[in-house]
This record gives C-alpha cells, structure tokens and sequence, in this order.
C-alpha cells in the first residue's frame, strides 16, 4: 500500500514569526503522530525561510520542501536557487511546474525547462514533486487526458531510473488553484487512474508505487472524499497549510485512509 503524502504549499505568505508559529501549531496539532509514520508530512515555505524553518521542524518528523528550483548547480543566474542549496538548507522535497510557474508566473516555464528542473532535484537527491493539470479551456474541450499525458512524458523524459523511484506527482487542475472550485472525488480518481496508467508505460510496475497527490482547493471538509479515492494518495495542500487546524484535518484525513 502506498503511504499517503500530504505537503503544504505555503506560496509567498507569511513572515519569519508566523512561520515558526505555524510549524509549532502544525507540531502540536499532530500529537501521538508526529513521528508521521503513516502519513508523510512537509511544509514549502518561501526559499528565504528555507534554513529557519528547517531547525524548528527537528525532531518532529515533518520534512521540508522547497517551491521552486533552477536547474544549473551555480553560474550567473541572479535570484534563483540551486537544487544543491535547496538541499543545502535541509529540505528533502521541491515542487516542480506548479501551475502558477507554468502559467502565471515570470517567463511562464515550459515543458522543456520542467524536465530540466526534474533532473536537477533528482540528481542532488531531492525528491521532485511534479505538478501536471488542465486548464478549465482544455477540460471544456474535453483535452484534459491528453494535457495530462504530454505533462507527464515531457516531464519524465530522460529520468533516471532512480529518480523516477521516488518522484511523487501532483495533478492539480489549474481551474481548482486557489478558485475554491474543487474537482469531485470521480474527476479526481480518473485523472489519477489515467496518470498512473501513463506512469506504467513510463516505469513500468514501479507507477504501482509511485505517489499521485491531488491539489486544488483541499479543505478539512473536502480531504475524506479525495483521499478515499484508491488511486489518490495525499494532497498537495495551499491556502489551507497556511493553517495549522486546517492542515492537521487534512493529514488526519489522509491517515484515516491508512487506519481503515
């Protein structure tokens, strides 16, 4: 059975006392589980909080993760992080192609410099977490399998066959970011059950144990539904990781899904 994964996106929220404040309220919330031995837990603060928030989750059995990554190990690229840094700084785990970076954000990140970023977590010994969804357009004219697909190959092209034994994909439709529109639990299961099923041809019998999480608006009283899903392992979490009850329902949710 696949341990259920839920990471808190903390997007570019919060300062330096309230991140801390929020890592403690996240720490006692967990109680009796915070060794997260059934459910894998991290927080991604903002790139800057990185190192601090790193020393407050010791001991608790939550990992860090990182927003971002570039994929070049140093040279002239003012602003941006390396995936050696990032791990550098104590994180275990990095988002990757997030819908914001693909379509809001900067320079709008293709596919190309996606897979790039992908290899570069991987080959420092990150774990990446490899964002892939739809626009509403693209679920209106019924593209939403094909976005899919053509984000996960383009993504996974190249990787190792190491890498690929521990990356951890998130399909977030782009429609659910942030809107509070949430895909339901069957949009959910057939875009996870179509991923996995791409992942095969990928991987092979290794897509059986490799992670899909779902984000997209997950709230306390939406998670149970999600996470019930069999090929739906966790969330990747925004808004309400910015809230220790919030985020500590949510994992509680993922962990009734293992205590069944």
């Amino acid at each position: 059975m696949r341990k259920p994964f839920v990471a808190g996106n903390w997007k570019m929220n919060l300062d330096l006392v309230r991140a801390r404040e929020l890592v403690a309220g996240i720490r006692g919330g967990l109680g009796t589980d915070a060794d997260c031995r059934r459910v894998d837990v991290a927080v991604c603060p903002p790139s800057v909080y990185l190192f601090p928030v790193a020393n407050e989750l010791v001991g608790s059995g939550i990992a860090l993760g990182a927003q971002d990554v570039y994929p070049e190990p140093k040279g002239a690229f003012t602003g941006e992080v390396s995936a050696e840094m990032i791990k550098d700084a104590g994180a275990q785990y990095v988002i990757i192609g997030h819908s914001e970076r693909r379509h809001t954000i900067g320079h709008l990140e293709d596919d190309r410099m996606i897979n790039l970023k992908v290899k570069a977590a991987g080959a420092a010994g990150l774990t990446p977490i490899l964002c892939v969804g739809e626009t509403i357009g693209e679920r209106k004219r019924g593209q939403t399998l094909e976005v899919l697909t053509f984000q996960l190959v383009a993504g996974m092209t190249g990787v190792s066959a190491e890498i690929a034994e521990r990356i951890v994909i998130a399909y977030e439709p782009v429609w659910a970011i942030g809107t509070g529109e949430v895909a339901t639990p069957d949009q959910a299961q057939e875009a996870h059950a179509h991923l996995r099923g791409e992942l095969r041809k990928l991987v092979g019998d290794q897509a059986d144990q490799t992670r899909i999480q779902y984000g997209g608006s997950v709230k306390p009283d939406n998670a149970a539904d999600l996470f019930g899903q069999p090929d739906v392992d966790g969330g990747l979490i925004g808004g309400a990781s910015l809230k220790a009850d919030d985020f500590v329902a949510i994992i509680s949710a993922a962990l009734a899904t293992v205590q069944r």
